[in-house]
């Protein structure tokens, strides 16, 4: 699998990373082992994982995506061939939301020992914290860098004006800086005013952001397939995107589809990886034949045109 640049930080990471959220839960050990093996049997390395995946579930408490990569890893003995991503922030059992210095660095000792390693390659704060001073949280992480247990440090569910303020501050204090944002992003725009909760969705602006600092900054997605929305009859799309923007952006999608002989969920990981500036999607799977489809999006090439005609298609 080809790799891309993580940021200024000298890494890089395999152009699809692998959503781990049901490993342990929905997906039981086998299935979950053999969705990894197949990952990484295609040359993945870049593994995406969280403290709170799942417990929303009627089976889960959180932890048990972690546990079972770490489960895995032991198992196979490949810790020093994978890129582990985690995050903290988002509340859990006794956890509550937030990102204050204490509670970023007990969970991320609860993550190694989960994930049964030293050190976590890419630490995520998982929400944006606006009731602790933005230095605090930096100097959290900046502890943890120093102290060997986390490489780098990303975002996720931020706004644009937020990031710069925490980019300002890591650059005043000589503080460790998020390499990256990891965001709910996908082909289909959602409707002027939706919303996901605490879930932020990526936005003109945001876009915009990322593109200014060029190669220095990383733009990552979720929820980029919509839970099979694009292909699956007994999927619905979600509320948020229901119109007549969708429609005519689904529209798109299927010609395009067409014409160079892929499914519209290889052309939205294509559109994706392709575009300005690029965004690195991450995929999911419960089965052996949806990874084959969502890794094989990396053979999709798509034309400046189609790209333009992609991006050009609804209001």
């Amino acid at each position: 699998m080809r790799t891309v640049p993580l940021g200024n930080t000298g890494e890089h990471v395999s152009a699809l990373c692998l959503g781990t959220m049901y490993l342990g839960t929905r997906q039981d050990e086998d299935t979950s082992f053999r969705l990894l093996d197949q990952y990484v049997q295609a040359g993945g390395t870049f593994l995406d994982t969280a403290n709170i995946y799942a417990h929303w579930i009627p089976e889960g408490r959180g932890g048990e995506s972690e546990a079972l990569v770490g489960r895995w890893m032991k198992a196979r003995g490949n810790r020093d061939k994978l890129f582990i991503a985690s995050k903290v922030g988002f509340g859990y059992q006794d956890v509550p939301v937030g990102l204050t210095p204490d509670l970023i660095e007990a969970e991320c000792d609860k993550s190694l020992q989960r994930l049964g390693v030293d050190t976590i390659d890419l630490f995520y704060a998982h929400v944006d914290d606006r009731n602790t001073p933005i230095r605090e949280t930096l100097a959290a992480f900046d502890r943890l860098v120093k102290a060997g247990k986390v490489r780098f440090i990303g975002a996720s569910n931020y706004l644009a004006w937020r990031l710069e303020r925490a980019h300002a501050a890591s650059k005043a204090d000589g503080l460790v800086e998020f390499c990256c944002l990891q965001q709910r992003h996908t082909y289909l725009r959602p409707k002027h005013g939706a919303s996901f909760g605490a879930q932020r969705a990526v936005n003109d602006d945001m876009l915009d952001y990322a593109r200014s600092r060029g190669g220095e900054f990383t733009m990552l997605a979720y929820s980029v397939l919509l839970g099979g929305a694009y292909t699956r009859a007994d999927r619905p799309l979600p509320d948020q995107y229901a119109g007549p923007d969708s429609d005519a952006r689904l529209a798109a999608l299927r010609t395009v589809a067409e014409e160079v002989r892929a499914t519209p969920n290889q052309v939205v990981l294509a559109w994706m990886m392709q575009n300005d500036p690029p965004v690195l999607p991450l995929i999911a799977a419960s089965t052996p034949q949806q990874l084959d489809e969502n890794l094989d999006a990396l053979a999709v090439q798509l034309s400046a045109e189609q790209v333009r005609r992609l991006n050009a298609a609804g209001a």
